[in-house]
């Protein structure tokens, strides 16, 4: 059973992985001063928008890779929080005409907090340096 439960926290932790790092580079490659000025707009300070991406780039690769498993996820939590509160809630579960609502970031939510409570160590650097830690005690 435990192989079992370790092989779905590999595959939603590379998946995540992959789906933040995507948004965050799309984030910078559409104009990042573009997002800037949005979340200026919304009551954010600017150069939040330029943290949010590189979180969602840099901690991208290292879910996939498997490097932080725990910390990058918290992160995300972090993230999809301030995404549903600020951005989503005022469209409501599934959105409205004018806006999608929150239940994708609630999904992402849901995934990161397993993550972030649980880990995930196959198949990933954090299990090769754990294993060389052990080894040196």
């Amino acid at each position: 059973m435990q192989l079992k439960s370790e092989v779905g926290a590999v595959i939603l932790r590379i998946m995540l992985g992959v789906i933040f790092f995507i948004h965050g580079l799309v984030k910078f490659q559409g104009g990042i001063e573009n997002i800037a000025g949005w979340f200026g707009s919304i009551g954010l300070p600017g150069f939040l928008a330029y943290l949010v991406a590189g979180i969602e780039v840099l901690g991208g690769i290292a879910l996939i890779v498997g490097f932080g498993t725990r910390i990058v996820s918290a992160l995300f939590v972090f993230l999809m929080i301030g995404a549903i509160i600020k951005v989503k809630l005022a469209a409501g579960f599934l959105g409205n005409a004018n806006m999608a609502g929150y239940e994708l970031e609630l999904a992402y939510l849901a995934m990161a907090l397993f993550l972030a409570i649980n880990g995930s160590k196959h198949f990933s650097l954090g299990q090769i340096f754990s294993k060389n830690e052990s080894s040196q005690m």
